[in-house]
């Protein structure tokens, strides 16, 4: 696990803004760097040494060294992948994964990602064609940014490596952030920034000679399969979750797993328990506040498996506290509030291992989304027209001027009612719709996105989706959107801050198209959302947690912004710097303000909006340098 940077250009690029670059990146490799240099390209790299600690430094090279390679990730089938290439010649000069990289690179080109099991983000030189080719791994848990300047290309696992160049404009795209306020992040292949882009997961992009070029050589495919009957699945996925676990259990370093007392970290840490000889270190964060707190399940399986289990208790004081250092580590604004509790759990893994597996994709592969139960209970009923409108002026209204949760609620659901699946769906997913948007913006902001509808980003994966049921769609619309742009965009930050290695089982590709497969009646059963796991681990886990609804790894945010952050949130919200961007209307974020103090449910806009702001001043107008000192939060409010 490693932070990379470069440039590559048809004149000799400056190896020294490279070295910059990569000491901005310190905390993702804090065991060594490495560097090449020749007439074209600088590359660079910070390691984290999980596997061959002592020899598997980079940048790594063919026998003639006229490839490189650097690489941010761990390719699980390396060993075979040696094997394979040492029968065909090739030599290797280290025990590590990386280097399986260039030889494969010799014998397959560009295709060579098709044969790769992991998680990774590389950059590839090869220096007799002037090439560059760099790839990230098919869902995206690997990051990797990059701009593109004349003839040159930078690129960066971090943002913040690429703005260390002072001449990069630190100009918003307001498209980006048109979509940052509907899905409180920043989807690829945009950036917060003008001018720098994210590499989409499952793409290569190659600059040869100046000219760059994209393609995308992984997607998943939910095309049915003919299945044979549940019992036998349940089976499979059980034999698919222990293969996934075992070759993410390979690490000379301490290797635990974070575990929330939901279903698919707990099958994770029973998967583990299963294949290991001694105690698996399992970690968990709770809340004073029981509707959030999850401790109680997480320790259940923790007794069950004789687990080394530590746990962490998260108050709104400590989120106020830590919010500067966090925001700072994202680069962009990120506004999915439980990048706080898995900051906090990063930190507590880090002090006693060095790789942790968690349950990420169980979700997105199996169907455990509230919203798909409700989506497939749904289905595709939509009212006639004149009614339509009809609904949406008394959701809109109930949802605007009632404080009372269920009439939201009520509102809501009658505005879904009137809408398209897709669009409905896309609705769900947002936390700023379209009419708040243009509630909010002023006409200055509002020109610059005309047009952009930020509801197209998930309808335009539903219609091509293959799959022929909606609960198959929606899932197809998470693995291309909210998983990579949100959930693995959250651990790896969170984790990489902590100089943490995570792993992710139900991520693996093999697991993740199997069940692509499955029919959607299998994962979403009325209410039931899981269902299929649910059997698979019904041999594995306690009953009570596999009956128990899904609960998320949700905050206390609408207390917090009452309480500890509300001052924090009138000041940065409502004072001259936010008003003189001239992107939102004052009197409407003051509304939202007034309506969150007075009962009604603003959190998740209120929280993208002080995100946004806490950004802008931590690093467009500065350094998001996390090695600075982070500035003194606002003093805690009244909560009586």
């Amino acid at each position: 696990m490693c932070g990379v940077a470069g440039i590559v250009s048809t004149s000799p690029p400056d190896p020294e803004q490279v070295r910059a670059m990569c000491r901005l990146i310190t905390h993702r490799g804090p065991d060594g760097e490495g560097y090449h240099t020749d007439a074209n390209a600088a590359l660079g790299m910070r390691r984290l040494a999980i596997i061959d600690v002592v020899g598997g430094g980079q940048p790594v090279y063919n026998e003639d060294r006229t490839v490189a390679a650097i690489f941010n990730g761990e390719i699980y089938n390396f060993v075979e992948l040696r094997e394979q290439l040492i029968a065909r010649g090739h030599r290797f000069a280290t025990d590590g994964d990386t280097e399986v990289l260039v030889h494969l690179y010799e014998e397959h080109g560009e295709d060579l990602v098709e044969h790769l099991r992991g998680m990774f983000a590389f950059a590839i030189w090869d220096a007799a064609r002037r090439r560059l080719l760099m790839a990230r791994d098919r869902v995206g848990k690997k990051p990797l940014y990059y701009r593109q300047s004349g003839t040159s290309l930078a690129f960066a696992s971090e943002l913040k490596a690429l703005m260390a160049d002072p001449a990069v404009s630190r100009e918003v795209d307001p498209v980006a952030l048109h979509h940052y306020l509907t899905y409180q992040y920043v989807p690829a292949p945009w950036s917060i920034y003008n001018g720098v882009r994210k590499l989409s997961p499952g793409h290569l992009l190659i600059w040869q000679d100046g000219e760059v070029s994209l393609k995308r050589y992984w997607k998943l495919d939910f095309t049915p399969r003919p299945v044979g009957c549940e019992q036998d699945a349940a089976q499979q996925a059980r034999e698919l979750l222990l293969d996934a676990t075992r070759v993410r259990m390979v690490s000379e370093r301490p290797l635990g797993a974070f575990l929330s007392g939901g279903i698919d970290s707990s099958a994770v840490v029973a998967a583990m328990a299963r294949l290991s000889d001694r105690p698996v270190k399992t970690f968990c964060i709770g809340f004073d506040d029981q509707r959030f707190d999850e401790r109680s399940y997480a320790a259940t399986v923790a007794r069950r498996y004789g687990t080394d289990h530590h746990e962490f208790v998260v108050a709104g004081s400590s989120a106020l506290e830590v919010l500067p250092t966090v925001t700072r580590h994202f680069d962009e604004p990120f506004a999915d509030s439980s990048a706080i509790p898995s900051f906090f759990v990063a930190e507590l893994s880090r002090r006693h291992v060095t790789v942790v597996l968690n349950g990420d994709g169980g979700d997105e592969s199996f169907g455990g989304y509230r919203r798909y139960a409700y989506m497939n209970r749904v289905g595709r009923m939509q009212p006639p027209k004149p009614l339509r409108s009809m609904l949406t002026g008394i959701g809109s209204a109930l949802m605007q001027r009632t404080a009372t949760p269920q009439l939201q609620r009520v509102g809501r659901g009658l505005r879904l009612l009137s809408e398209t699946p897709q669009h409905r769906y896309a609705t769900l997913m947002s936390h700023f719709t379209g009419e708040a948007k243009d509630a909010l913006y002023t006409r200055a902001m509002h020109e610059q996105v005309v047009g952009v509808d930020s509801n197209e980003l998930i309808s335009q994966v539903f219609d091509a989706s293959p799959a022929d049921e909606d609960v198959n769609r929606l899932m197809d619309v998470d693995v291309n959107t909210y998983l990579p742009g949100d959930l693995l965009v959250k651990v790896d930050i969170t984790t990489m801050a902590n100089s943490l290695e995570a792993r992710s089982p139900f991520l693996d590709h093999h697991l993740m198209e199997w069940a692509a497969g499955l029919p959607g009646r299998w994962k979403v059963d009325g209410r039931v959302t899981k269902a299929l796991l649910k059997k698979a681990m019904t041999p594995w886990l306690p009953p009570e947690l596999i009956s128990r609804p899904k609960a998320g790894f949700g905050v206390p945010m609408a207390d917090w912004l009452r309480c500890e952050l509300r001052p924090l949130a009138f000041d940065l919200l409502t004072d001259h710097t936010a008003r003189s961007r001239g992107l939102f209307r004052p009197e409407v974020v003051r509304q939202l303000l007034q309506d969150h103090v007075e009962g009604r449910d603003r959190s998740t806009r209120l929280w993208s909006l002080l995100q946004f702001e806490l950004w802008h001043r931590t690093c467009a107008e500065s350094s998001c340098d996390t090695s600075s000192a982070a500035p003194e939060p606002a003093a805690q409010g009244n909560c009586g």
